[in-house]
């Protein structure tokens, strides 16, 4: 069963000359991601695990020459094709996870940050992935060089996504005419943060919502929507004012640079507690017609990915205390900590939390087995 996922995995290149291949890449491969999913987080302990579940492991896949030392696996890991990994990763999402009409897929980037490797004068690795909210799990990553680069980063990841019908949601470091034109283009729409990079457009949509709401909205036409969240001792309402742009393009010089800008959103939340009250606004743009309700619910699936996706692999999986720096090994095993998510986060025979079954996956053969063949068939 588990060749549906090591059958995505089959055209990497073994980065090994021929006479070090003793152990075969795709057990390699098939160890760490067990591993991962088992509470691993190096490779010694990745090491650890395949010697003491070596006949578990044999259930999938022969394991003649047993389970080779951490060292061996970090080199590996070290020149592993990270672009050719992440085209397999992507691969292997398309199949399982399809996307459908208005799925909202986040793209945010997260800094690796303890990845960065004094001695060979490499930065900390930050990685653009895209996110699908509506089962949480990240369906490809782009590796950048720093946060500025996102803007270089995000293309080449939407080149990559399958996102027809989709509604593409951007911070603002992505609020640019050709990342709008792009998604547009593979048949999504968009809805981008927007924010000072944006200057005139920026100055533009501040004003009008400015003397609207001073105005009480006097004589413009617009849609409304509101939510109320309560809990932890606050409570938290979110109302969004949503404005078709063509009947008010006149007002905002440069409308005409962004494919198919349909509307102009402005997002107030408001939390408030038994000693705190604070207020924030936030302001969109979208290719989507100006539905409040579908533009608020959108705008707040889009900051889950912090919660579901970038929480989850810093506490978790501990991605942001992982010493795993050398060549590619730090982009790599981010992939493998995205594939573990993806397989457990598929998993619904246990009400559980991702730490709880990392654990549970530990523990017991049986059930490391379940999450391994309902997690990628």
């Amino acid at each position: 069963m588990e060749a549906s996922l090591l059958k995505h995995f089959e055209t990497l290149d073994d980065p090994r000359v021929d006479r070090t291949k003793r152990y075969p890449l795709m057990e390699i491969l098939f160890l760490i991601i067990s591993a991962t999913i088992s509470g691993c987080e190096g490779w010694k302990s990745i090491r650890d695990f395949g010697v003491m579940k070596l006949d578990w492991l044999k259930q999938f896949l022969p394991y003649e020459e047993g389970i080779p030392v951490d060292d061996t696996i970090a080199r590996v890991m070290r020149k592993l094709n990270t672009k050719q990994f992440e085209n397999c990763f992507i691969s292997w999402m398309q199949s399982v996870a399809r996307v459908t009409e208005q799925d909202v897929i986040a793209l945010d980037g997260k800094t690796l940050r303890r990845s960065y490797d004094t001695a060979s004068n490499q930065s900390a690795i930050h990685m653009v992935s895209a996110w699908r909210s509506a089962n949480g799990v990240v369906l490809g990553q782009e590796k950048t060089a720093a946060k500025s680069n996102e803007i270089t980063a995000i293309p080449q990841l939407l080149n990559s996504l399958a996102i027809k019908g989709c509604i593409v949601s951007i911070d603002a470091m992505g609020c640019q005419t050709e990342i709008a034109k792009q998604i547009v283009k593979k048949g999504a729409d968009y809805l981008l943060a927007l924010k000072g990079n944006q200057g005139h457009l920026h100055e533009d949509v501040t004003a009008f919502f400015s003397i609207a709401k001073k105005e009480n909205f006097k004589n413009i036409e617009y849609d409304f929507y509101t939510a109320c969240d309560a809990g932890h001792g606050r409570v938290e309402r979110r109302s969004a004012y949503a404005i078709d742009v063509k009947r008010y393009k006149k007002l905002f010089s440069t409308v005409h640079e962004w494919k198919k800008l349909n509307s102009i959103v402005m997002v107030e939340s408001v939390r408030e507690g038994s000693k705190f009250k604070t207020t924030e606004t936030r302001f969109y743009i979208s290719s989507c017609q100006p539905s409040a309700e579908l533009l608020l619910k959108t705008s707040r699936k889009h900051w889950a990915i912090e919660n579901s996706l970038h929480w989850t692999l810093d506490v978790t999986f501990r991605e942001d205390e992982s010493r795993i720096r050398k060549g590619a090994s730090p982009e790599n095993y981010a992939i493998f900590r995205h594939i573990a998510l993806n397989i457990i986060r598929k998993d619904t025979s246990v009400d559980a939390s991702v730490k709880r079954k990392r654990h549970m996956a530990a523990l017991n053969d049986k059930f490391r087995t379940n999450l391994i063949n309902n997690g990628i068939i």
